[in-house]
């Protein structure tokens, strides 16, 4: 018996991607288990504690939809570009700047945060991280559409720039004392939190997660809508199949690339308004925990779909989560690794078939 390898002439089943993905996760915490076992560690006493400190309470869960918000944005912004073939590495930078452009409104100031309404406050700060995010994002669409420049190396390179703009504000002009972080926003800019409810019940004491998930919950629904039912999607998935056909149907490819990668970057700048306005309450150097990158795990691992986004982001701000707590430290770093390893991997399954073949039969086959 040996195993072959066929490339597939049909779709491959409904079922196949959803199985893939979930494959990808269980052989993760199996194959690290295994490399922490071969450290010395005890695998299931680490992912015991992993689950207690990501899921053990009410309070731990809410911290994990906390880290959840920015990967759902992040994530569902990827996730569209990817459906056009368009490997958006940037949405850490496109994250730095959206973190920006939203504290601006506070830090130049725009307003004046303690008398203008907080509702109105806030709406700024959120269209203003969208611009920054969509502005950001029109620069590698634009060098691609019109010029043919890889995106990889455009938007790869743009997260060092962003990282190094930010440093210059908050290193200098916006230093609190001269620490690499803002003063603290006022209150009056701060998403509402459920621990803002706890004087009228106690149950939510403690409880971190602001109004920024609804944020990710209904741009997933719209993203579905967009991708599924809309003209736009159709198009978006055409030339993502197949460009020759969609120039041929008349669809302007390089006007397309723009706005899914200003789409893109809307949402990755909209998770960093979340970010500095619902979690830090402040422009600060290490704002982001590498959710950029994490956000395109996101992405495969819900094999675009935007629904399954929001799941596997809530995973994933469980690793976050616990990887504050477990030790050794950097297990959660390694699952992640493994997972897109596993993830990129299992991706051959969706062109090729792999079938068990008889080797003896198939040589009487031949020789009859």
């Amino acid at each position: 018996m040996r195993l072959q390898i066929v490339k597939r002439s049909e779709d491959p089943p409904k079922w196949l991607p959803i199985a893939t993905s979930l494959g990808a996760v269980v052989l993760a915490f199996v194959i690290s288990g295994g490399i922490l076992a071969a450290v010395g560690a005890d695998p299931l006493q680490i992912y015991r504690y992993f689950f207690r400190s990501a899921f053990g309470s009410w309070g731990a869960f809410s911290d994990v939809m906390v880290k959840a918000t920015p990967l759902i944005l992040i994530g569902l912004g990827c996730a569209l570009a990817f459906r056009m073939k368009l490997w958006n590495i940037g949405a850490e930078g496109q994250f730095y700047i959206g973190a920006f452009f939203s504290s601006m409104v506070v830090m130049v100031p725009l307003v004046d945060v303690n008398t203008t309404p907080p509702i109105v406050t806030i709406g700024l700060m959120m269209l203003l991280g969208i611009l920054g995010g969509a502005l950001y994002g029109f620069i590698p669409g634009l060098l691609k559409a019109k010029f043919g420049i890889n995106e990889i190396i455009t938007t790869l390179m743009l997260n060092y720039v962003a990282v190094f703009w930010n440093n210059y504000w908050i290193f200098g002009r916006w230093s609190d004392a001269g620490f690499q972080m803002t003063p603290t926003f006022p209150r009056r800019v701060w998403l509402p939190r459920l621990a803002d409810l706890a004087k009228q019940n106690p149950f939510f004491s403690g409880m971190t997660l602001h109004v920024g998930v609804i944020f990710g919950l209904i741009v997933a629904v719209v993203l579905w809508y967009i991708i599924n039912k809309s003209r736009w999607g159709y198009k978006i998935n055409l030339i993502g199949d197949n460009p020759k056909a969609a120039r041929y149907a008349g669809i302007d490819i390089a006007k397309n690339i723009i706005l899914v990668f200003m789409f893109s970057g809307a949402l990755a700048g909209l998770a960093g308004m979340t970010e500095v306005s619902g979690v830090v309450h402040r422009l600060q150097e290490r704002i982001s925990t590498s959710y950029g990158f994490s956000g395109v795990i996101v992405a495969w691992l819900a094999k675009l779909d935007p629904f399954a986004v929001v799941l596997v982001s809530i995973l994933f701000g469980a690793l976050l989560v616990a990887g504050r707590e477990i030790q050794p430290s950097g297990v959660s770093f390694l699952i992640q690794g493994t997972i897109l390893f596993l993830v990129i991997s299992s991706d051959v399954l969706m062109r090729y078939q792999i079938r068990l073949v008889n080797t003896k039969k198939a040589s009487v086959e031949e020789a009859a």
